[in-house]
Order: C-alpha cells, then structure tokens, then sequence
C-alpha cells in the first residue's frame, strides 16, 4: 500500500520544509509549487494523502480539491493563511479532511497526517518487514535476515515503491514516471539495469520482483508485509 503524499504548496522554503520533514519520518513525498501541477501529479501517480495550500497560483486549492473529489476519497489536508471560520467550513464543504493554519507546526501536521492515514487504513509504520526482507523507512536501511544491504538512492526508491505496491504491475514508463520522475528523458532501459543489480543484491529476497514478459515488472511475495 501506498504512503505516497503529495505537498502542494507554492512558497518554495515552506514546500520544502514540509517535504523533509515528512521523508524524514519515513513518508515518499512529491512536491507541487502550484494548482495546476498538483493536478497533473495527481493523475499520474497514485498518493495516499494530498497537502493542498488554498492560495496558489494556477489554480487554486479549493478547486484542487473539489477535483479530487470528484473521483477520488484520499485524505486530503488543507494548508492556508487564511483563519477564519468561513474558510474552515468552505475547506470542510469541498471535502476537506484536516485543516491546518499558518503558521504551524511540522510535528503537528504530521500528526494529522498519520491520523488520517491511519484512519484511512493506510501503514505508515517505520519498519516494513516481508519474510526475511525488512526497509527501515526513516533510516532509509535495507536488511535482508539481518544483515545491512547497500543500495544506492534509487535502487531503494524502486524497491520501497514496488514494496508499498505489491502484486501491482508497473510497465517500464510507469516506474519511470513513479519512481525517476515524470520529467525524466532517459531511456527505459534503465529500469531493467536497476531491477537487475536490486534483485542481485536483495540475494534469496531477489526473486520477490517479478518479470512479466513484454509487459514489466510486480513485487510479489509468499506472505502479507508486515508494519
């Protein structure tokens, strides 16, 4: 399961101050810098809780969220300036879950968040364990039966997503965009040279990433994860 969040906020110190602060606690984070983006990062990728700021550019974050709404239920936290009861309740009637005024706390919104997210059913516990894989998501830590495996950035970005997606299919464009970035412009090919190298190194977990011929790639293991 997804713990993906995507942070949509248009001042750049405080976009980024939300971002570390939440992958720092073990959550994949996206940014946004305005309406627009948010949308079409929404569409591309799947999250498991969006942070919308209502003043952006573009468009603005009520109407983000109204668009969420119209085919999505994930939690979603609104972020404003603004404090007052009328857009407390305007945030609530759009469909709103949380509502968090500046200036606040990180602490604070990550406790709202994790509520939500486990409200929502959705783990977002530090250590993921699956037979003798086990991802420490803070430490960003890789052990299989105990024993420390060095990846590199993105060998353990691909395995955290296929892992937070197991039994997904993910063709080669799907991860690229996921896990590379919806703006990358390498070839896919490097997604094939990644599984290679996180498969030999995950050594008897390797084979949990499976091959589906002229299609791409799942994680798939005996047991449930646990987390």
């Amino acid at each position: 399961m997804s713990n993906k969040i995507l942070v949509a906020e248009d001042e750049a110190h405080l976009r980024k101050l939300v971002c570390d602060y939440l992958t720092k606690s073990g959550f994949e984070v996206v940014g946004a810098a305005d309406g627009q983006e948010a949308l079409d990062l929404f569409y591309k990728e799947t999250f498991a809780l969006a942070i919308l700021d209502i003043m952006m550019p573009k468009v603005d974050g009520l109407e983000v969220l109204k668009e969420i709404r119209n085919v999505s239920d994930m939690p979603v936290v609104m972020l404003t300036a603004k404090n007052t009861e009328f857009d407390e309740i305007q945030g609530f009637n759009t469909g709103a879950d949380e509502y968090v005024g500046k200036p606040f706390s990180p602490a604070i919104l990550l406790a709202r968040v994790k509520a939500l997210l486990k409200r929502s059913g959705v783990n977002f516990d530090n250590v993921l364990t699956i037979e003798e894989l086990s991802i420490y998501q803070r430490e960003r830590e890789v052990r299989v039966n105990d024993k420390k495996i060095i990846l590199t950035p993105k060998e353990y970005e691909l395995l955290l997503h296929f892992i937070q997606n197991q039994g997904k299919v993910f063709s080669r464009e799907n991860l690229l965009s996921s896990v590379w970035g919806f703006d990358y412009e390498g070839e896919e090919r490097t997604v094939d040279t990644h599984v290679k190298c996180l498969r030999a190194k995950l050594g008897v977990c390797g084979d949990f990433i499976k091959t589906l011929r002229k299609v791409g790639y799942k994680f798939e293991a005996t047991h449930e994860i646990e987390g």
